[in-house]
């Protein structure tokens, strides 16, 4: 299997936003409709349900032009959607939505429905990938084995999906727990060469488990068509600026752990542990966001969170590349400060008492952003 190479320094994203009803705010199965209107665009996408669609940014060789690529996008896909009375939200689940999912009928999506069954219909979440170009196929794998010990940091940072299905979850991103039921969520497994990779998935393809690469959904995975590396954990974030801010995050963690050895990384950057300890970490992310007490090593040493995310945010700014540089850092700890979406979202709730209100708050919140920023 050939990973075609690409410049270490591009990087693309891909959004995925809730289509609502935009009187009653219910999830709509509207993504049909709104095809009709991209019949030829390769960054407006169906997803596996519809009521869901992606949006995938071109390859851009800067975070700055990441962010003026999607908020072209978003902004024209808002406006599509609302002459189809429809509107965009954007958060790891709908807090209130009951119904089963309706599968878009493609023939990818028609044949993993008859592999999911029931749970192809319960599996209602919307996530954020950022995509980074890699050199050669080994070097995906060795980013891929550096970054599984950050990705509960990165729930944490990311977190918007408390509520499920009317409830108060207890969760700061329930996302996960729903995922959680699938075959090939979560931790990705080690390798020690592309070779090794592709021994692996030929076993997969040979025994029926997987046809391509997409269909496995680990947390990280290899685009090998791409030349990326594709990190998924992420929930859906809520508004482009946040989305895209992430995304510089992830880049510049990327170039700190391209650049600076094992050896030569500070005690606190979180390492590889014993696979159990691993999924604990990544459980209790998902269930307490910042507040987690992160086991950072195999005698038991715990750090909070949120304190990973301020020791990290001073180790990356070197490493910031192109991420908007200086404003890197601030655009990071400004989002922090006023908390994740998951913060936000239960503030909402206490503030207006109904689930109605804080669909109402991200879509309407959504709309103020694509306004505030000027068009080309």
């Amino acid at each position: 299997m050939e990973f075609v190479s690409s410049s270490p320094g591009t990087i693309g994203m891909e959004m995925e936003f809730q289509l609502l009803d935009s009187e009653s705010l219910d999830l709509v199965d509207g993504i049909l409709p709104l095809m009709e209107l991209y019949p030829d665009n390769p960054h407006i996408k169906p997803e596996f349900i519809q009521n869901t669609v992606e949006v995938c940014s071109r390859i851009c060789t800067s975070v700055a032009e990441l962010e003026a690529e999607m908020f072209a996008l978003v902004r024209d896909l808002e406006e599509s959607c609302r002459r189809l009375d429809m509107r965009l939200c954007s958060a790891g689940t709908h807090p209130f939505g009951q119904r089963l999912a309706i599968i878009t009928p493609l023939p990818r999506y028609l044949r993993l429905e008859k592999t999911a069954g029931y749970l192809g219909h319960t599996q209602i979440t919307f996530a954020t990938h950022v995509h980074v170009g890699m050199r050669s196929g080994d070097e995906a794998l060795a980013v891929m084995q550096d970054l599984k010990p950050f990705l509960p940091l990165l729930i944490a940072i990311s977190a918007n999906s408390p509520f499920w299905r009317g409830y108060e979850t207890g969760y700061a991103a329930y996302r996960h727990r729903i995922l959680a039921a699938t075959r090939s969520y979560g931790i990705p497994p080690t390798f020690g060469s592309w070779a090794e990779f592709a021994a692996f998935f030929d076993v997969t393809r040979r025994a029926g488990i997987f046809r391509t690469i997409n269909d496995i959904h680990w947390d990280i995975r290899p685009r090998p068509h791409l030349g990326t590396l594709e990190i998924r954990v992420m929930d859906a974030q809520p508004s482009v600026a946040r989305a895209v801010s992430l995304a510089g995050f992830v880049l510049a963690l990327i170039n700190y752990l391209r650049a600076v050895p094992a050896s030569e990384r500070p005690p606190e950057i979180p390492v590889s542990l014993h696979w159990w300890l691993e999924k604990h970490n990544h459980f209790q992310a998902s269930q307490l966001g910042l507040k987690t007490k992160y086991i950072q090593d195999e005698v038991g040493a715990v750090t909070e969170l949120g304190e990973l995310f301020a020791r990290t945010t001073e180790l990356l700014e070197p490493h910031a590349g192109d991420t908007h540089a200086g404003s890197f850092g601030r655009r990071m700890r400004a989002c922090m400060e006023h908390g994740p979406g998951y913060i936000t979202q239960r503030r909402v709730f206490e503030q207006y008492g109904t689930l109605l209100d804080v669909v109402r708050f991200l879509s309407e919140e959504l709309v103020r952003e694509l306004a505030s920023v000027p068009g080309p």
